[in-house]
C-alpha cells in the first residue's frame, strides 16, 4: 500500500520561505510523476508543481519563478521550495503521486499560512 506523508508547512511572513517535503512509501517501482497541488476552502484543487520520473518539471502560473520542485530518488521524497511567499499562497498543500499505469495517491495535506 502506497502512503504519502507531507511536512514543512507553517506560518511565515510575506516575502519569506518554506520548504515542503513529501515522503512516499510502499510498493512503488516507478512513477509517472509526483507533485504538489493546493486547494482553498470551496475551491478546486490547483496545480502548484509536478516533476516526472525523468525529471521534467511543470509549474502553475501563480508560482512560476518563486517555487522550485525537486526530488530525491534515494529517499523517495519530493520537495517544494517556496520563496517570496505571498498572502495569496495561504492554503492547504497536497502531495500527489501518480504511478503506472495511472494510479493516483494523495497525502493528507499541510497548511501554509502567509501573514504578517
Amino acid at each position: 500500500q502506497v502512503q504519502l506523508v507531507e511536512s514543512g508547512g507553517g506560518l511565515v511572513q510575506p516575502g519569506g520561505s518554506l520548504r515542503l517535503s513529501c515522503v512516499a512509501s510502499g510498493s512503488i517501482f516507478s512513477i509517472n510523476y509526483m507533485g504538489w497541488y493546493r486547494q482553498a476552502a470551496g475551491k478546486r484543487r490547483d496545480l502548484v508543481a509536478t516533476i516526472t520520473g525523468g525529471g521534467n518539471t511543470n509549474y502553475g502560473d501563480p508560482v512560476r519563478g518563486r517555487f522550485t520542485i525537486s526530488r530525491d530518488n534515494a529517499k523517495s521524497t519530493v520537495y517544494l521550495q517556496m520563496n517570496d511567499l505571498k498572502p495569496e499562497d495561504t492554503t492547504i498543500y497536497y502531495c500527489r503521486l501518480n504511478i503506472p499505469p495511472r494510479s493516483d495517491y494523495w497525502g493528507q495535506g499541510t497548511q501554509v499560512t502567509v501573514s504578517s
